[in-house]
């Protein structure tokens, strides 16, 4: 395991932004070269990788994720492979999880699959929720489409090395608006002349908080977060004539999602209307939800029984988003959980650090996965 715990080390000493992975990217292919894959596949969305094992017949094709990218976050750990970047840091375990999928090339390299094709994909840009569908969208990835497609994440909260599934949606829809409002100026003792958007933003804000439900066991789930507002300028002689509001939303269902982002924006014109604004909506850093197949997850749980790891299953959804939800919703797969220990730092904490004792584990668990879909 130590030379993939010092290449974990590396890539978190080392970290890259969203869109800017070039050199972890580098780090990955230089690591992998020695086994002899197949095929590596550059440049694909991005900085994205494919790293291709065939087997020694044809058969299915599988697919494992795990992505590349760091967080803009300060890390305040003083370990010696601590973060050489300011307000850059690999926060969410995305240097383990590309150090797992490295371990697995590793080990496929002297136990290669009888049949079928292992495709091992490392993703860019996977906290802005741009990298999957550049990757899904790249005419390199055109011939590799998966028959399987798997990823993990690991997840404080949970004993070390425990594997959580969960049928149906494993992470939430993910969507984010931009309401930009214009009106017009006009002096600040005689706004009647003018359009101030200041009551047409606290009647979307009060439209939209009436539409939580935080009940994740009821259909109409959702969570609908004020991130930013603005209005005007510190200007005292002046009614203001322009300003914006961004809301972040989350439910179970892509197609729930759907509805309410339209829901949403309908409201969002009507206000404007009613309080004479020019109203312009942009959507932004969308996540599909992780909406796992049946057959994908039973093969998790089919190769749990293969190590020694404990199996939890989880009765909701996690309800943060994340972007191999593409994945799930194009191909048959499955994200599921591989515990980072109880009583840890939280993903996207500034003391987060990815617990290399778990890595083995990730090994074991998607080469096991990989036995019992390519069999299947």
């Amino acid at each position: 395991m130590q030379d993939l715990i010092q290449l974990r080390k590396e890539i978190h000493q080392n970290p890259e932004l969203s869109g800017f992975e070039k050199e972890t990217a580098k780090r990955v292919i230089n690591f992998i070269k020695p086994f002899g894959p197949d095929e590596i596949i550059t440049n694909v969305g991005g900085d994205g990788i494919l790293i291709v094992f065939n087997g020694k017949e044809p058969g299915k094709t599988v697919l494992f994720r795990a992505e590349l990218d760091a967080l803009p976050i300060q890390e305040v750990n003083d370990f010696s492979y601590k973060s050489l970047t300011d307000n850059v840091s690999h926060k969410c375990g995305h240097d383990g999880h590309a150090t797992i999928l490295c371990g697995l090339a590793k080990k496929l390299s002297s136990d290669r699959p009888q049949k079928g094709r292992i495709i091992l994909l490392f993703q860019p840009a996977e906290e802005n929720g741009m990298g999957a569908v550049a990757m899904y969208n790249d005419d390199k990835f055109k011939p590799y489409h998966p028959d399987l497609a798997f990823a993990l994440h690991n997840l404080p909260g949970y004993p070390k090395n425990s594997i959580v599934v969960k049928n149906d949606t494993f992470t939430c829809a993910v969507n984010s608006i931009i309401i930009k409002l214009k009106g017009k100026t006009s002096h600040a003792a005689e706004p009647e002349h003018g359009f101030n958007p200041g009551l047409a933003i606290a009647t979307i804000i009060q439209s939209f908080e009436g539409k939580n439900q935080p009940d994740m066991k009821r259909d109409d789930f959702a969570v609908l977060t004020l991130i930013y507002a603005h209005l005007g300028t510190k200007d005292y002689g002046i009614s203001a004539g322009a300003g914006e509001v961004h809301y972040t939303f989350r439910r179970t269902k892509n197609g729930l999602m759907k509805e309410l982002e339209i829901r949403l924006e309908k409201n969002a014109r009507i206000i404007a209307s009613q309080y004479n604004l020019d109203i312009e909506i942009e959507w932004t850093q969308e996540f599909k939800a992780n909406e796992n197949s049946l057959e994908a997850v039973n093969m998790i749980r089919e190769a749990v029984q293969n190590t020694s790891l404990s199996l939890i299953e989880k009765d909701a959804p996690f309800k943060w988003g994340e972007d191999f939800g593409l994945f799930t919703e194009h191909f048959s797969g499955a994200m599921f959980g591989l515990g980072s220990g109880e009583n840890v730092p939280a993903l996207h904490n500034p003391d987060y650090d990815f617990p290399d004792e778990i890595i083995q584990a990730g090994i074991d668990i998607f080469y096991n996965i990989s036995k019992v879909a390519l069999d299947a």
